[in-house]
Formats: C-alpha cells, structure tokens, sequence
C-alpha cells in the first residue's frame, strides 16, 4: 500500500518500518512497570516503529488489565493490536484490532472475570455456551487511520469528510490542518 501511495503522491507518502515487533501486554507491563498502558504503548512504538500488542484485556500482574476489551467479545488470550509510531503526533497510532472471538470456555471465564456472568442469560450468549454457533475471527484495518498515517496528515479530518465544530475548524487552521 505504501508503494502504492507513493507512486501517485510522491511527495506525501511516509516510509513505513520493514519490521513488526511481537510483545504481549504483560511483557510490556514488565518492561515498562511505571507507565500508564498507553505511555507503554507510545513507548514500545516509538522504539520499534511498528507493533503487535497482544493479548489485552485480562488482569496483569499489577492487577488491572492493559486495556478495556469487552469480556464477551474476543478471546483476551487471542487478540492483538497493530500500532504504528505516528512522528507527526509523537504517539502511537493504531491501525487495527483483531482477534479469534470468544468459545465456550473463554466466554464463561471472561464474564466472570468482569464481574457480568449475568450475561449468560442473553440471547447470543445463551446461543454461544450451548455451542449453537460457529467459532469466528474478526478484525480489520482502520481506513482513515492508515491515510493518516501514509499521508502524514495530524487529524483524521484531513483523510475523511465529515462535519466538525467551528472552534476545531479555526484551531486546525491556524494550526495548517486543513480539514475536508
């Protein structure tokens, strides 16, 4: 895509790292045990260019989790997030979540790690522990993210169409962001 990019917008397009690195969300608790989740995230990133974060959404070793995922939605132990090191911004921007959905076994541990085995009694849930429905994966790549960060552009309003205050609008102007 980057290729792509670059030859219709020679002069826009940002050089993407050839490598990705492969860290857990606990092994970068441990390597990073007095920052916040997402100065972590920045930290890792900005280090290595381009990360896969996974497994985010169980307790670490501090006692909360890295992030919030929903307990009924991925499997914690199977999920990940790619970021990538955004300059423009000095942080990290991600571009996609993905992860194999929730079975049977992750779906009753999970809920009860949050706290919500009252959803069991739902519909969908109901339908899952009683293995009537197909085991999935999901994810994708945020279009609007990965312009930004191929076009270098700071806002995601200057990759997309859409309706922004009058303040954000002047701000961004003084700022050379030029919104759609």
């Amino acid at each position: 895509m980057e290729h792509e990019v670059w030859y219709k917008y020679p002069q826009a397009v940002k050089a993407l790292p050839d490598d990705i690195a492969f860290i857990t969300s606990q092994e970068l608790e441990d390597l990073y045990p007095k920052l916040s989740p997402k100065e972590r995230e920045n930290a890792i990133t900005k280090e290595h260019g381009c990360v896969f974060l996974m497994k985010i959404g169980d307790k670490l070793g501090s006692g909360t989790p890295h992030d919030g995922r929903a307990p009924d939605y991925d499997d914690w132990q199977l999920n990940g997030d790619i970021l990538f090191w955004f300059e423009h911004l000095n942080c990290a921007l991600e571009i996609s979540s993905m992860g194999i959905r929730v079975d049977e076994t992750a779906l009753s541990e999970q809920l009860r790690k949050a706290g919500c085995e009252d959803r069991k009694e739902l519909p969908y849930h109901k339908m899952l522990l009683n293995g009537e429905l197909p085991y999935t994966i999901g994810g994708g790549i945020g279009q609007s993210r990965l312009c930004m960060l191929l076009l270098d552009r700071a806002h995601v309003g200057e990759v997309q169409a859409s309706i922004w205050p009058d303040e954000m609008r002047q701000e961004c102007r003084k700022n050379n962001i030029f919104l759609l």
